[in-house]
């Protein structure tokens, strides 16, 4: 017997439904980025140099190395566990830095206070595995899409922070912390009872009506990006200005909403059109039932085929081989063992790539405070915002367009990383020459090439890997970030800038002139040209998976036209 329409629309209203929570939890999990807004007070509160401070910023990316343990939990616990256990790290981990910045206890040591920076940034790895391996194996055949998205409103989870805090409460830091550490809690506790594993759908109609949701949740995402980047540039708003924008804004958070309650009020017309139908009595009773288990049966079958080869193009020996190549290492297309990804050389020119991409981009991020102050801007808040809403940009347009590339002519999606390796070359040499209004240019490329590189690089390992252990693989490609920020932020920008610095009376020091992060600029830029040239060769060596990707579609959508006629 084939599955009765009505569970199968419930379980698409179910599934859209956990993308929408899954948006608004990344609506808000991106409180990795937002350092720079608090860092200053932290300097001051603790008297620190600017090294101890990068130093600071890389325990908080180190939380991200024990993503690890995420990437193992997604196999073994279900969604809502690892929601939950992301939001109450980052409560308690944001928890306490508002304790302390608020001067409500005495500031902590050193090292207790890189303790609770570290569980706030490790929060993070937990929500982002809970939502982007659910919603990948959701909508498998809408990878890019789908990463696009959800990593786009990682990026503008700065902004909107930012913004509202800005807007509510003239960029307070310990407000500022007290929104990170209950907002996210308070968040994935709403996801949790939505948000969980639905069978993807399978027929080529299906498909084409997916795209046409992801349009819509583009489209809004698009608009909250442009709303909160108006806000930027407006000088000093009234408080009514203010709160006004902040309802507006939330109202927008909340509109992607309209697509589950337009595929339940469809399918409730549906539902009782066939019922009326089925009253009149004008169908044989046979007919339809054969009809609709024929269809999914077929539907059924494609999903079958999809899991058992985890939707790579390669396909999977026939039976009869099966028994004799079980011991056969995975080709690049095929599900890896994490052991198996390691004995590529292709896992770790994506691996040193990313780095090259990430690790500079994070050291401009966790410095953006210092490098503002450094060439004369009083208030960092609207670099900090630029660099979040145009990284939104650089997630959402490339993701879709890199799928439109595989799917039209085949395009390796590392080529689109590439490009953004190079442009942000150009981005920290216009930053090094410290021209007026570099830094807003600087800002704008850094954010766009930094999303490219996310929202690229997480479909790009799952269809380079598979997906049955896209969880760890995943975790461990985020293992950049600690170490890029350790690199980058912590090493070269600290230990450069304290060479530059001048000490001050009260402990600490300060640097002003282009000269502070010149040399860094020009380092990094160097680094952004390494990464273009692997991901050139990873293309290169990859370019026979995304033709038979390519074929593999342009045969399915052949086929379904077939059917029609």
């Amino acid at each position: 017997m084939g599955i009765p329409r009505s569970s199968s629309t419930s379980f698409t209203n179910v599934k859209w439904l956990g993308f929408v929570t899954a948006v608004w939890v990344q609506a808000i999990s991106g409180n990795n980025y937002t350092f720079s807004n608090y860092s200053d007070a932290l300097k001051t509160l603790m008297s620190l140099t600017q090294l101890q401070l990068n130093n600071l910023s890389v325990a908080k990316d180190v939380g991200k190395a024990f993503g690890i343990l995420a990437g193992l939990a997604s196999d073994r616990l279900p969604t809502p566990a690892i929601l939950l256990i992301g939001s109450i790290e980052g409560f308690i981990g944001y928890g306490v830095q508002w304790l302390v910045v608020s001067r409500r206890i005495q500031p902590l040591s050193y090292w207790q206070m890189c303790i609770f920076l570290c569980l706030g940034g490790n929060s993070t790895t937990w929500m982002n595995t809970a939502v982007l391996v659910t919603c990948i194996r959701n909508f498998r055949r809408n990878r890019g899409p789908v990463s696009g998205i959800l990593k786009g409103y990682v990026g503008l989870s700065t902004a909107i922070f930012t913004d509202l805090c800005t807007a509510l409460f003239s960029s307070d830091a310990a407000t500022f912390l007290f929104m990170l550490a209950v907002i996210p809690f308070a968040v994935c506790l709403t996801a949790v009872f939505f948000l969980r594993e639905i069978p993807p759908d399978a027929t080529a109609a299906e498909e084409k009506e997916e795209s046409k949701y992801f349009t819509v949740f583009n489209a809004v995402a698009v608009i909250v990006a442009v709303y909160l980047l108006a806000y930027d540039f407006i000088p000093s708003p009234s408080e009514g200005f203010s709160l006004a924008f902040s309802v507006i804004l939330l109202v927008l958070l909340a509109f992607p909403l309209a697509v589950p309650v337009y595929i339940f009020i469809k399918s409730w017309k549906l539902n009782r059109f066939n019922e009326k139908a089925d009253i009149e009595g004008h169908q044989n009773i046979h007919e339809p039932l054969l009809g609709q288990e024929t269809g999914e049966e077929i539907q059924r079958k494609s999903v079958l085929e999809e899991e058992a080869r985890a939707d790579v193009v390669v396909a999977g020996p026939p039976p009869a081989e099966k028994v004799s190549e079980m011991r056969r290492k995975p080709v690049i297309g095929e599900d890896h063992t994490i052991l198996e990804a390691f004995c590529t050389l292709d896992f770790w020119i994506l691996f040193a790539s990313f780095l090259c991409g990430v690790g500079t981009g994070l050291a401009v991020m966790n410095n953006m405070g210092q490098i503002g102050l450094a060439l004369g801007y009083v208030d960092v808040s609207i670099f900090v915002s630029l660099t979040s809403i145009w990284g939104f940009f650089g997630r959402i347009v490339s993701g879709s367009v890199s799928e439109y590339f595989i799917k039209k002519a085949g395009t390796p999606r590392p080529l689109w990383n590439g490009a953004s390796q190079i442009l942000m070359a150009v981005g920290y040499i216009l930053m090094a020459l410290a021209l007026p209004g570099s830094l807003y240019i600087g800002s704008v490329v850094v954010g766009i090439c930094y999303g490219v590189r996310l929202a690229v690089t997480v479909p790009t390992a799952s269809e380079l890997f598979g997906l049955k252990y896209y969880g760890l693989i995943y975790n461990i490609l985020i293992l950049n970030l600690p170490l890029g920020s350790f690199l980058f932020s912590g090493m070269l920008a600290g230990i450069l800038y304290d060479a530059e610095a001048t000490p001050t009376a009260g402990g600490g020091n300060t640097c002003a002139g282009a000269h502070c992060y010149r040399l860094v600029f020009i380092i990094m830029a160097v680094a952004c040209v390494i990464g273009f040239g692997l991901d050139v060769l990873l293309a290169i060596r990859t370019k026979v998976v995304y033709n038979k990707i390519y074929t593999s579609r342009r045969s399915k959508k052949l086929a379904s036209v077939s059917n029609g006629h």
